[in-house]
């Protein structure tokens, strides 16, 4: 037992929490709109707050002043230096004092030997004139980087788009999920409270009460499970928005919209493929793409291809280094040999000339690099082919996801309208004591495997609809939608078939094996 004192500590306790948790958990950052989100705003804030698109945009700068320095070659260098130098000691210390060297200032002794100050100003030009080609080459393989780059920013983005559209879909799918197994396990506490009426009334066995509860005990794992599952979707989008793990994170779609809509965001993109689908029964069990389906211009078939042009800027850079670079130069400078410290530039050195380098001996170091940059080309040659045949797969392999995904959509929209037909009837049965209880669980969990699968094929379709929109930007292999655990339900007893009633109408042949979603009726 707690003494007074201690009741008190946790009663003063109890209450700072009480103050300090809406100021926790219900802090509002500046830029999260109030209210629930929609897809819109949630891929707003997770563009605005991503570090990876932040360091892709770092790198377009980098390519940018790459290229800037690629280009300088080709315009005069100029330079600037000032110097000053003391004389603390001289070899020619007292030479011209002598008057036979004309000592003074009118002879000899104005010669700048032996001066203890010495003041120069430099201007310093020169000029490319030719370098075999040198400048040309860096300045395109600057350009290439700078295009890589603004490649690599596109793709960031519709990587981190496509993340975001299935986190957010995710968690809606996880909440619809949580209320589905919350409503069945509401259903099989139900029932459990009228078999046991029933069975208190001694008009039911008490084999009926255990399967009861056994069937009830059985779904509460399922939902703990499902809410562990929100606690990960919601985890996983708020890594992606940036926001701390204890925020309030509410999102306006449920996936309950029956004619479930394109996301707007992607609408317009997806209205043109979605109209030349031709989804009929057969594609239940067949998906087949059509031949003359136009498939996007895909940015990593365009990043190999910029790097095919990169290794053959660089295969020129490599051939130029062998010829000869020429160049212009002049150096203009002041001079002045004060006897004091402030200098008066009363002399002028100006110089004009040209150089000329050629290499001669390289120990094979020339041969070295142009076999490696003809071989990097060639490897980027191959790598573009190799990126054209599996850009046509993925984007195939897209068009027959969304595909599929619409079909299945399509077809659950019956089974749930029959499920839940099927689950009043038999509830009606059992309550009239027409039936058994096992008839009355294996509708139930029907329904429920019906309404699960309903959820996740609209959770699947919306991603396929958001991966078709971006496919053209997306990352090869990387875009393939993730699918959440599937719904697991707890097994209902069995008896032999022969004992079971058979009523026209009821869904009937229900296998809850495996642990997949599958449902029939007879």
């Amino acid at each position: 037992m707690l003494n007074r004192g201690h009741r008190l500590i946790a009663a003063a306790v109890i209450c700072l929490c009480g103050t300090l948790a809406p100021a926790v958990v219900g802090a509002q950052p500046a830029d999260i709109p109030p209210g629930p989100l929609t897809l819109e705003q949630v891929l707003g804030l997770a563009e605005a707050r991503s570090e990876t698109i932040a360091i892709s945009r770092a790198g377009v700068d980098r390519a940018q002043g790459e290229r800037t320095r690629a280009r300088s070659g080709l315009f005069p260098q100029v330079s600037a230096t000032g110097a000053y130098d003391r004389a603390l000691a001289s070899e020619f210390e007292g030479v011209f004092d002598n008057a036979d060297f004309g000592g003074g200032t009118d002879g000899l002794g104005d010669l700048p030997f032996g001066r203890l100050n010495t003041w120069r100003l430099a201007l310093a030009v020169s000029q490319n004139i030719y370098d075999g080609g040198r400048v040309r080459a860096q300045t395109g393989i600057a350009a290439a980087g700078r295009e890589a780059a603004d490649l690599n920013v596109a793709t960031a983005r519709a990587q981190l788009l496509f993340d975001a559209t299935q986190a957010y879909y995710d968690v809606a799918l996880s909440d619809r999920l949580v209320r589905i197994a919350e409503a069945t396990l509401e259903q099989a506490g139900e029932t459990l409270r009228l078999t046991q009426a029933a069975f208190d009334a001694g008009t039911q066995p008490e084999f009926d009460v255990v399967r009861a509860r056994v069937t009830r005990d059985s779904q509460m794992p399922v939902v703990i499970r499902q809410r562990v599952n929100r606690v990960v979707a919601l985890l996983r989008l708020k890594q992606l928005l940036d926001l701390p793990q204890d925020y309030d994170l509410q999102l306006a779609d449920a996936l309950g919209d029956e004619r479930l809509p394109p996301p707007p965001v992607f609408a317009a993109r997806v209205a043109e493929v979605e109209t030349a689908l031709t989804v009929d029964e057969r594609a239940v069990v067949s998906v087949a793409v059509p031949s003359d389906a136009g498939f996007p211009d895909r940015t990593a078939v365009n990043e190999a291809a910029t790097t095919v042009r990169l290794r053959e800027a660089s295969m020129q850079l490599a051939e130029a280094q062998k010829m000869p670079s020429v160049s212009l130069n002049s150096t203009y400078t002041r001079l002045a040999y004060p006897s004091g410290v402030v200098p008066t530039f009363d002399r002028t050195n100006w110089a004009v000339g040209a150089s000329v380098s050629l290499p001669i001996l390289t120990g094979g170091r020339q041969r070295g690099d142009e076999h490696v940059a003809r071989a990097e080309l060639e490897q980027a040659r191959l790598q573009l082919r190799q990126t054209q045949e599996l850009a046509a797969l993925d984007s195939r392999s897209a068009w027959a996801e969304l595909m599929a995904a619409r079909a299945t959509w399509q077809a659950s929209a019956g089974t749930v309208e029959q499920a839940n037909r099927a689950y009043d009837i038999a509830q009606v049965r059992y309550t009239s004591g027409v039936s058994t209880q096992l008839e009355l669980s294996d509708a139930r969990l029907q329904l429920q495997q019906a309404d699960a699968n309903r959820a996740q094929a609209a959770r699947d379709l919306q991603v396929a609809r958001a991966r078709m929109a971006l496919l053209p930007d997306l990352p090869l292999g990387a875009s393939t939608p993730q699918r959440l655990q599937p719904f697991q339900v707890p097994q209902s007893p069995q008896v032999p078939p022969a004992t079971r009633p058979q009523t026209p109408g009821v869904l009937t042949n229900v296998s809850t094996q495996g642990g997949g979603f599958q449902a029939g009726s007879r």
